[in-house]
C-alpha cells in the first residue's frame, strides 16, 4: 500500500509571495504568516495526502535564536489544526548546518546529538506523530539525529539527501547510511531533495533495508537567497517518474523542494485513489 506524503512548505511559500530569506529559510513563516502555513497544509491534505511534515526544517537555536523552541511548537500546532483527523503529522528535523554542504556539517559526536535531540524532544511534546530526520548529505550527522530522535521513543523515518545534482552520495552510500540507520532502530528510510530523474538508483539502492522506504524528489533549481526557487516538471511526469519508485518496492511517496500541491494529486491520482 502507498501511502501518499505531501511536499514542500519552503517552495510553495515563496510562490505564495512570503520571504524565505536564509538562514531562518522557511521557519519565519511560522511567525509571520501562520495562515498561508496553513493554508499549504491544508492544500496538501486536499491534493491527497495523508503524512503532512510541520514547518520545523529550520526552528533551531541556530537558526531562530532563543524563542525557537516556541515556533517549533507553532509549527506542530499549525499543521495539526489544518489537515483531517487522523492524518499524521512529522516533525522536521534538519541538518544543523547546511543541507547541501556535508562540509560545514558538525559530523556525528555527543554535542550534535544533544543539539538534535533538543528540537526532537520538543516535537514529541508538542504531539508529533513522525520524527522525520530528513534532507541529510552528512552520514554521520544523520545517524546522529536519528540516534536523538528514537530516544524519544516517537516513530523515526531517515531522508538521506544525494543533493540536487545527486553527487553529494552515491546510491551504495546512502544504501549503507540507511542499513546503519536501520540498525539504530530507525522505522523506515528515504531519498529526498535529489533529482527527480536521479531518484530511482537511490530508490533502488534502499530496496533491500529491511523496512518501509520511499522517496520525495526536487523539482526546482537551487537558489543561495531563497533556499530553493520552483521549476518543476509537470505533475504527470513526475508520477511518471514515481511509478518507477513504486515499482522498485517504495511505499512513501511525496514531493520535495519545487513541486507542489498539484505534483501530490498526481501521486495520489496514480497509486492512492479508490
Amino acid at each position: 500500500m502507498i501511502t501518499i506524503l505531501d511536499g514542500p512548505v519552503g517552495t510553495e511559500l515563496t510562490r505564495r509571495g512570503v520571504s524565505t530569506r536564509l538562514p531562518m529559510w522557511s521557519a519565519a513563516a511560522n511567525r509571520d504568516a501562520p495562515d498561508v502555513v496553513a493554508a499549504i497544509h491544508a492544500d496538501y491534505a486536499a491534493a491527497g495526502a495523508t503524512v503532512h511534515t510541520a514547518n520545523t526544517f529550520r526552528t533551531t537555536a541556530r537558526a531562530m535564536g532563543p524563542d525557537w523552541a516556541r515556533w517549533a511548537r507553532e509549527a506542530v500546532r499549525i499543521a495539526r489544526g489544518a489537515v483531517p483527523p487522523g492524518h499524521r503529522i512529522a516533525g522536521s528535523v534538519a541538518p544543523l548546518e547546511d543541507c547541501y554542504r556535508p562540509d560545514l556539517s558538525p559530523g556525528g559526536g555527543a554535542a550534535v546529538e544533544r543539539e538534535h535531540r533538543a528540537l526532537a524532544e520538543v516535537l514529541a511534546d508538542a504531539g508529533v506523530d513522525v520524527l522525520l530526520c530528513e534532507t541529510f548529505p552528512h552520514v554521520e550527522e544523520a545517524l546522529a539525529a536519528a540516534r536523538a530522535a528514537r530516544s524519544t521513543g516517537i516513530e523515526t523515518w531517515l531522508a538521506l539527501t544525494a543533493g540536487y545534482e545527486a553527487d553529494l552520495l552515491t546510491p551504495e552510500a546512502l544504501a549503507e547510511g540507511a542499513r546503519r540507520a536501520v540498525d539504530l532502530g530507525v522505522d523506515a528510510v528515504l531519498v529526498s531533495c535529489t533529482p527527480t530523474e536521479a531518484t530511482l538508483r537511490y530508490v533502488e539502492a534502499l530496496a533491500s533495508a529491511g523496512v518501509p522506504f520511499g522517496a520525495y524528489a526536487n523539482g526546482g533549481i537551487a537558489d543561495d537567497v531563497d533556499g530553493f526557487s520552483s521549476a518543476p516538471a509537470s505533475p504527470e511526469r513526475y508520477a511518471a517518474q514515481a511509478r518507477a519508485w513504486a515499482d522498485a518496492g517504495a511505499t512513501l511517496l511525496g514531493g520535495c523542494c519545487g513541486t507542489r500541491p498539484e505534483h501530490v494529486e498526481a501521486l495520489w491520482r496514480a497509486f492512492a485513489r479508490g
